[in-house]
């Protein structure tokens, strides 16, 4: 009997953690074809996030939680998760309730066919149209930078990932993981389930504009280095435009010297101009040289404040015997 393993981050999700778990449950239940594990991890939530849970795995043993010592963000802490585990199969669903748990039974029916990557998308969506415009414009962008890769459009994350696809994000060893770019970058063969985003069922999203634009500066300068040679090549234009200007400049002035007179607008003009590309084109450079500054780092993606109904500890590698061995007890 294979084991499935669904992955749930949370923070502040009290009104949805305990439907997501039944709803979870109910569904592996009708299967029935299937151990599971269900992990949830906690960043640190500041409402009673952990609590539930707690109660939760106390009463189920295929329930395990990991309590984060703080918050790490919405990139680290789901990937710590991913890495924790143990099926034949690894499904991510957020915590939120905009993507259904019953959308799992497809993820399921695809990967029994042999593909190793089964990724969900979004095809239409109840958040506001505006959000889901300005996403798909996103997806798409990132998508015409990227080197050499295709990514997804209108994906999240949410899919189902087979256990070769886990070992190798696994060696990625990246600090501060883009998933989604991993999934592109791997290229293993993958078929799409389409779903209807739901909107957020209680709470509030967590989302912030500054979130979003780390998402996605996150996104292009993990998958392309397009936005570099921009810089380069906006260099050597600008160094050739101002060649040709200063001789057109230079002829003007010859032909008509009594007469010819630039004013002091078109210089301060081109001052400010020059002086926003330089501030433009430094702030891209200074993206990708966060990134290295955060690889070279070389920090834990979380450090985990407790863990409950785990039978190994973080980072263990699973015995090849035990990858099947279902829920385990707890601790």
């Amino acid at each position: 009997m294979k084991t499935i393993s669904v992955v749930t981050p949370c923070f502040n999700e009290e009104g949805n953690v305990r439907e997501v778990y039944e709803r979870v449950r109910s569904l592996m239940l009708t299967i029935e074809k299937y151990r599971y594990e269900h992990i949830f991890i906690d960043n640190a939530s500041r409402d009673t996030t952990f609590i539930v849970l707690r109660d939760i795995a106390a009463s189920d043993s295929n329930v395990k939680v990991i309590r984060n010592a703080r918050n790490f963000g919405h990139v680290r802490s789901p990937m710590h998760a991913l890495l924790q585990a143990r099926g034949d199969a690894v499904v991510v669903l957020m915590s939120d309730l905009q993507d259904p748990p019953e959308v799992l039974a497809q993820l399921l029916e695809q990967w029994e066919k042999g593909i190793p990557i089964v990724i969900a998308v979004k095809h239409k969506s109840r958040e506001s149209a505006l959000m889901f415009f300005v996403r798909k414009m996103f997806y798409r962008l990132v998508n015409r930078l990227a080197d050499d890769i295709d990514t997804f459009e209108n994906f999240t994350g949410f899919g189902l990932y087979d256990r070769q696809v886990i070992d190798l994000v696994r060696q990625f060893g990246d600090p501060y993981p883009y998933f989604r770019g991993m999934i592109a970058e791997i290229g293993l063969p993958h078929t799409e389930v389409l779903y209807e985003q739901q909107r957020r069922k209680s709470g509030k999203s967590n989302n912030n504009f500054y979130t979003l634009y780390d998402l996605a500066m996150l996104g292009i300068t993990k998958l392309s280095k397009v936005p570099l040679r921009m810089v380069t090549f906006s260099g050597f234009a600008g160094s050739l435009f101002s060649l040709l200007g200063g001789m057109a400049y230079f002829a003007y002035k010859l032909l008509f010297w009594k007469n010819f007179t630039v004013g002091i607008a078109p210089i301060v003009i081109g001052m400010f101009l020059l002086g926003s590309l330089q501030l433009l084109f430094m702030g891209i450079i200074g993206e990708y040289i966060g990134n290295i500054h955060t690889q070279v780092h070389n920090r834990p993606l979380v450090v985990e404040r407790e863990r409950l109904n785990f039978q190994f500890e973080p980072g263990e590698p699973l015995p090849r015997d035990d990858r099947a061995s279902g829920a385990a007890a707890g601790r």
